[in-house]
């Protein structure tokens, strides 16, 4: 069934309208390079240096702190590799958690290959690290501390700037992979302490194949990719402008607009929770119930699939999902749900549904009609629901 109600948000979101026309004039119109001299390539460079602004503003950074990529992952790869090359003379540890992106988790995977030791923390039932576990962790030669912002599959968000404020206690790197905040929680880089930040475009309605790394003034970083003088010799590669010119439109609406849609998505988002644990029994709340990103709903159901869920779901026009959507197509369960305490077969019952602005009340109200119905039909065939209906009795 075609769908009807878009519930996968975090996975990726529809191109703003606002978003689409900016971009239009630089596919076919002002087309140019922006590394040329003439006319045409001025106005890329133009739209180019625009939108840096805007990236910079929505972060309160410094426009030459802003530098272009193809999205969170690269920006990830770039801030791990390039700080952990730039400073393995001084040492080569660093601390990052057990819920990371596998953007962070498999680049982290990749430098103990090369050597370096990773320190990963744990997370409390909420998916929140420790404080103290992170004072604990730092050595003398902790060169870097790589905590996302706010977490993909829960929502759950980090207390950024208390860990900036202990990185730099201790001269230590902070990075944040603030893919799924960005544009949706206010982000000063400067009241967080925050070194390296990496952001996507297509979470906060830009086209997707764009992203962006904000690098403070004065951090040594080796670059990922080696090729021309582009992005001031950080980044080689024509520049993709249509896909810049977007992220720097929609980063701009986003924080316009971010009191507002916050409010209205903390009212759906809260609707459709409450609605869910009220309406279907041996249900679980996954994240922290406050400290979350404003529309993000993760659950886990007793006695049902995940993917037969979804399936169910889809049929009826709805479209969510059970994990990140990196992970689509894995059998394993969620790393971050297994980390947060949960068993294998709670974990593989989970159910993420990520709302943007133009989410209605309306569509809330069908899933909530509709998902309940789904797991009941699902758990009549689960001998062990239907043993637990019998004791029940």
């Amino acid at each position: 069934m075609e769908t009807k109600i878009y519930f996968d948000n975090a996975a990726t979101t529809a191109v703003r309208k606002e978003v689409y026309e900016e971009i239009l004039p630089y596919f076919m119109q002002s087309y140019g390079n922006a590394s040329s001299v003439y006319t045409i390539a001025r106005k890329s460079k133009k739209a180019l240096e625009k939108a840096r602004e805007q990236v910079a503003k929505a972060l309160n950074a410094d426009t030459e702190e802003i530098y272009f990529t193809a999205g969170g992952s690269e920006s990830d790869n770039m801030a791990l590799k390039g700080i952990a090359e730039a400073m393995e003379t001084k040492g080569k540890h660093i601390i990052t958690t057990k819920i990371e992106h596998h953007a962070i988790l498999h680049t982290c995977e990749y430098l103990q290959k090369r050597g370096f030791e990773i320190t990963y923390l744990s997370v409390d039932e909420y998916g929140k690290i420790s404080l103290e576990e992170l004072k604990k962790a730092i050595r003398k030669d902790t060169i870097l501390i790589s905590v996302m912002f706010a977490n993909n599959e829960i929502g759950t968000i980090q207390p950024i700037k208390e860990i900036g404020a202990i990185a730099k206690e201790h001269g230590i790197y902070f990075h944040t992979d603030a893919v799924q905040a960005v544009g949706h929680v206010k982000i000063d880089v400067k009241e967080m302490n925050i070194d390296l930040l990496s952001l996507s475009g297509h979470k906060l309605c830009a086209p997707k194949g764009i992203g962006a790394i904000y690098i403070k003034k004065g951090v040594t970083i080796h670059p990922l990719i080696h090729g021309g003088a582009q992005e001031k010799r950080k980044r080689a590669g024509t520049e993709n402008i249509a896909g810049i010119v977007g992220l720097g439109k929609a980063i701009e609406l986003a924080n316009e607009e971010m009191e507002k849609n916050t409010e209205y998505l903390i009212f759906l988002r809260d609707k459709l929770i409450n609605g869910i644990l009220e309406k279907v029994p041996y249900s679980k709340l996954n994240g922290h119930p406050k400290d979350r990103l404003p529309g993000n709903c993760n659950f886990s159901f007793d006695f049902i699939e995940g993917e037969s869920m979804l399936l169910l779901l889809d049929s009826k026009g709805i479209a969510a999902s059970s994990g990140s959507a990196c992970s689509a197509g894995s059998s394993d369960p969620s790393h971050v749900l297994l980390a947060i305490g949960l068993s294998h077969e709670k974990a593989h019952g989970s159910l993420r549904m990520t709302l943007e602005h133009d989410n209605t009340e309306k569509e809330v109200e069908i899933v909530l009609q509709e998902l309940p119905a789904i797991i009941a039909k699902l758990r009549e065939m689960s001998p062990a629901y239907q043993e637990i209906l019998k004791k029940n009795k």
